[in-house]
């Protein structure tokens, strides 16, 4: 399509200029001939054929092309457990709603609690009631027309007590993750996981029967060393393989077909193929992300600027492949140690997911909790800020945020 375009640019220039140097009469008109602007590739008819997903619900359809379509104008605004995690546990509304009045975009969900071993699936069980309070949480959203997202903390697969490798021995975090992938120690292990998020979401149904969409985004910021699955403990075709086996198991051996699936590494990529070193494909991504505190703690407008700059190589690539781009997570945390930083949000964030004619579909906060927040509720030092950027022309709370789970008409 590139080609053609600049084929027809040349000859349109070439015809202009043999208008203009033909003329013997000054007072001759000058043809002006517009220039050629390529079509958007993606249209209500297509859209399916450029995710992850082919036989995907109409909703999970809908979702992606209207994320994709709100990207060319907004951001939206969502938070890690909006709804059960408050600063100072205030509980009530989202601190989002009791700052701005209105409900967050997005809610980020996980499938830790829901996939933990503990959870016995009894009314009586504390994982189990995580795992209802979650659901629950996730049908009120979608009813309210709010996106849904899902991270997902695995515990490893020795012990299932932790995530994070500091907590594992040397042969474990040599080993636990080559044991999920086909053929491995693991592998059943790892499929009854998927096993049982495949159940989850299957039973996320709205008032009609509607399968409910979500997003999907498993084995997060791996380019790191933190979680069990970094890179210090697979290959990248390691990565890849284990990523791909999960979306197949999902779609196909499941039959799960009301997600769009998220690729979200943590911010050490500073080019292109950098980021793409562990990615699965095409194929396999429907949302291209990233996690970013690094850049945005404390760093002023330099680490703004750096933040830009790496959203910017997410946005190019999903301009061009027809994906999606997002800040899968970020925030700056403020506790009684740690005050708040002038225009973080107004100034600092927003121009990094503004500048540079970028296209991102959605922010992610993490969450707050009795200690500290990174959504300022409406009675603190930056609460004012928060409410500023969240009512810039760029940005998206619940009541700028278009239906998106139709197409447009």
């Amino acid at each position: 399509m590139k080609t053609t375009f600049l084929k027809i640019a040349f000859i349109s220039l070439t015809v202009l200029a043999f208008i203009s140097c033909s003329s013997d009469n000054e007072s001759d008109p000058v043809i002006i001939i517009d220039p050629v602007v390529e079509a958007d590739p993606l249209t209500t008819q297509n859209a399916p054929t450029f995710m992850v997903d082919a036989n995907a619900t109409k909703e999970t359809v809908a979702l992606f092309y209207n994320l994709k379509r709100l990207a060319k104008t907004k951001t939206a605004i969502g938070q890690q457990d909006a709804f059960n995690s408050f600063y100072q546990d205030a509980g009530g509304d989202s601190d989002i709603k009791k700052n701005t009045g209105y409900d967050p975009a997005v809610l980020g969900s996980d499938f830790m609690f829901i996939t933990d071993k503990n959870n016995n699936g009894q009314a009586d069980n504390w994982f189990y009631q995580q795992e209802q309070k979650i659901v629950s949480d996730v049908k009120a959203a979608y009813a309210k027309g709010i996106i849904n997202t899902f991270c997902w903390h695995l515990r490893e697969p020795n012990k299932e007590e932790s995530f994070y490798a500091a907590d594992m021995t040397s042969e474990e975090k040599t080993t636990a993750f080559k044991s999920i992938l086909p053929g491995g120690a693991n592998n059943e292990w790892y499929k009854k996981k998927l096993d049982k998020i495949a159940s989850v979401i299957l039973n996320l149904k709205g008032s009609n029967g509607e399968l409910i969409p979500v997003i999907f985004r498993p084995f997060h910021e791996f380019d790191g060393s933190w979680f069990w699955w970094g890179a210090s403990f697979s290959t990248p075709e390691e990565y890849k393989q284990a990523f791909q086996f999960t979306v197949d198991y999902l779609k196909n051996t499941k039959g799960v077909h009301n997600i769009l699936y998220a690729f979200s590494p943590d911010n050490s990529y500073t080019t292109e193929a950098n980021y793409l070193s562990r990615y699965p494909g095409d194929k396999y991504v429907d949302i291209i992300g990233m996690d970013n505190y690094g850049d945005f703690d404390n760093q002023g407008q330099t680490g703004s600027d750096k933040a830009n700059a790496k959203l910017k190589i997410l946005s190019d690539y999903a301009k061009a492949k027809v994906k999606i781009a997002a800040l899968t997570e970020t925030g700056y945390r403020v506790t009684s140690t740690t005050p708040a930083i002038t225009d973080w949000f107004s100034t600092l964030l927003y121009n990094a997911l503004t500048k540079n004619d970028i296209q991102i579909s959605y922010v992610m906060f993490w969450n707050n909790n009795k200690d500290g927040y990174y959504v300022p509720t409406g009675s603190v030092s930056n609460a004012a800020d928060f409410k500023t950027y969240s009512s810039k022309t760029k940005s998206a709370l619940l009541n700028t945020l278009p239906k998106m789970y139709e197409m447009p008409k």
